[in-house]
């Protein structure tokens, strides 16, 4: 009882159909016809008129739909005395919304899967140790927390007990456990194994991953894309083939009657509803695979690509350079110099400072602190390590305190770190960044998917980055690139629509300029996320091309869907206009129409479960790049003896 009251007060025009319904059928059993006709006919008219209103508006904001024959088939059935198939009308109507919001329910299952699993409530642990439950809001930076067995992490943090085993399935698709230790970092969304443990909040709730991911989903849920009304472009061919056949059956046949039995099956619900029941089937499944689609409109015009620009760094490559080389100059050893170099980028803020860091704990065991570190934006870092003057980076900088400084030969694409240790030349680093393995069938797989022109738009000299475009088949590399550069590049790319690529803050601007900007994982820069327009929540160059396959196979779903409800209704209008199908058997079809274009419709829950060309066509040992890779690998620096890149 209380489920069917819920679903009165959800669809009340269903409900006050039915019941007309009920109170005519009762009155004309107890042989009140012309009651029952009054009734029904003043219900049907009064629904007319409504549809007749929301119609002018339509068309005084310059949006012709397909209102006018709803309306038209409601009158004409009246006047013509079939009562009884202007209350199917009406019921169709009224129905095909409720079946809309059940279809767009199921198709949103997994939106609503992640809103519904957002953090309420977390477990501080007092000074005197004691548990507070506080609002997951209320959770500031430094808070240690008590998450349970098998509950959610309501913020990012740090593990600061034991051993911990989390389900991170909702942030990065992957389904075994995750093994962490403390000190590493956890992420807010991911679900406690067995044990209770203890986080350390490194981030407010708002900043934290899942609520950032739930923020998203929140913006995709609530779009609506161009294509929802697709059927409005059909709106006035298939209003005038209608009217067209109604008004010949008439004609031909003298009777009115033929005019009505042609309009009722060519009430348009099935164009109405297939739409934005495919879109929100593709979003779905688009989610599920950790790929959020903040408008649904991102769907249609990655089914249409022809463009794709990537950045270089973190995107193409790992985004994680990695010391290769030691090369001490005489005097030097190999972990001295490293211990050394470590030391004195403890205090630079560059992208490959935390790299040389890492292999100098790796391999030389520790760093030494410095009271007199000084950084100069660009060039490198000075500072006095264990009472030596110890200078870092590029090798014009080096250069200024050692005048014996030997350029390396490095190759091409290396990036090179310099050091002068007390006035002498100590030495170089070499690193590199990686390719990600994916990258190549990425854009093999982009290439079949209709992409046209493929384009590195980098901020790197050429020197860096035309070895990778090299390596990945890209032959159209635009280097050097300041963010206005690149916004003026993707404004100007033809063919249309264009595709960006990126991961970082610089790559804000023209993220947001391009017609579909992809984020590369929703770890990584807010300003970039929020710019986008698709974020993927894995760091998977693959789901790009997911992402554009997901929105193909949508938008083909919907387009067939709207197709097969216009076939299916002018082949019921011919069948109607030779007499052979009484309006209120018609009016009984259109349901099953109805029904059939949305189960269609559904089939894009499950856009993203195909494989894509090139990505799933061959196991990944076989899908290897072939061709001249320089140790297959990408990087940040220039060829020899070149400058750091945006040191």
């Amino acid at each position: 009882m209380t489920r069917l009251v819920a679903l009165v007060r959800r669809f009340p025009l269903v409900a006050l159909t039915v019941l007309v319904a009920i109170i005519a059928g009762a009155l004309a059993l107890n042989g009140l016809e012309p009651a029952a006709r009054w009734l029904v006919s003043l219900y049907a008219l009064g629904i007319a008129v409504m549809e007749a209103v929301s119609m002018v508006r339509g068309l005084l904001a310059q949006q012709f739909g397909l209102d006018i024959l709803a309306v038209t088939a409601i009158v004409s059935t009246v006047v013509v005395g079939e009562y009884w198939a202007s209350l199917i009308i009406v019921f169709m109507l009224a129905g095909g919304e409720a079946l809309e919001v059940a279809a767009a329910g199921r198709a949103q299952r997994e939106l609503r899967a992640l809103l519904d699993r957002v953090p309420q409530q977390a477990h501080r642990i007092e000074a005197d140790g004691s548990v507070a439950d506080i609002a997951v809001d209320q959770v500031r930076v430094g808070d240690r927390l008590l998450v349970r067995p098998a509950e959610i992490l309501p913020v990012d943090g740090d593990l600061a007990s034991g051993l911990a085993s989390l389900d991170e399935s909702s942030l990065t698709g992957e389904s075994l456990p995750v093994d962490k230790a403390i000190g590493d970092p956890v992420l807010s969304g991911s679900v406690n194994g067995p044990t209770a443990i203890e986080i350390v909040a490194t981030a407010v709730a708002a900043d934290s991953q899942y609520q950032r991911i739930v923020e998203l989903v929140r913006e995709a849920s609530s779009s609506k894309a161009p294509l929802v009304r697709l059927a409005d472009r059909y709106a006035l061919p298939f209003t005038g083939v209608s009217l067209a056949i109604a008004g010949v059956a008439w004609a031909v046949s003298g009777d009115p009657v033929r005019f009505a039995e042609v309009l009722v099956v060519a009430t348009p619900c099935p164009l109405l509803i297939a739409a934005p029941v495919a879109f929100m089937g593709g979003m779905s499944s688009a989610a599920k695979r950790g790929i959020v689609m903040k408008s649904a409109a991102s769907l249609e015009k990655l089914a249409r690509v022809r463009t794709v620009a990537f950045d270089k760094t973190g995107t193409l490559t790992q985004g994680r350079p990695a010391v290769v080389g030691v090369h001490p100059q005489p005097g030097f050893d190999e972990r001295e110099l490293l211990h050394l170099m470590g030391s004195a980028e403890q205090y630079s803020s560059h992208v490959l400072a935390a790299s040389i860091q890492q292999a100098a704990l790796d391999r030389a065991g520790s760093l030494s602190p410095s009271t007199d570190a000084r950084e100069v934006a660009t060039f490198g870092v000075e500072a006095t390590i264990d009472g030596r003057r110890v200078r870092v980076g590029k090798p014009a900088f080096v250069a200024e305190h050692a005048a014996d400084l030997v350029p390396h030969a490095a190759e091409s694409g290396a990036a090179v770190v310099y050091a002068a240790v007390d006035g002498r030349f100590a030495g170089v680093i070499v690193l590199r960044d990686a390719v990600r393995d994916d990258a190549a069938d990425t854009l093999v797989a982009l290439r079949g998917l209709g992409a046209e022109r493929i384009l590195m738009v980098t901020g790197d000299v050429a020197a860096t980055a035309g070895p990778i475009a090299a390596s990945l088949g890209i032959t159209e590399l635009h280097a050097e690139c300041l963010p206005d550069d690149k916004v003026r590049i993707i404004r100007e790319a033809q063919p249309r629509p264009v595709v960006m690529v990126g991961d970082g803050v610089n790559d804000a601007p023209v993220l947001a300029v391009s017609d579909v900007g992809i984020a590369m994982g929703a770890k990584g820069s807010t300003a970039a996320s929020e710019s986008a327009d698709v974020v993927i929540l894995l760091d998977d160059i693959a789901r790009v091309a997911r992402a554009v396959a997901i929105g193909r196979r949508t938008v083909r779903i919907a387009l067939q869907s709207i197709w097969l409800g216009i076939v299916i209704s002018v082949g019921l209008m011919l069948v109607a206009a030779v007499g052979l199908l009484p309006a209120i058997v018609g009016a009984t079809l259109q349901e099953v129409v109805d029904l059939i274009a949305i189960l269609g419709a559904l089939r894009a829950v499950r856009a993203g479960v195909a494989p894509v060309a090139g990505l799933d066509a061959a196991p990944r040992s076989s899908r290897t790049t072939t061709g001249p890779v320089p140790d297959a690998e990408a990087s940040l620096g220039t060829g020899p003896a070149g400058p750091l890149v945006d040191r």
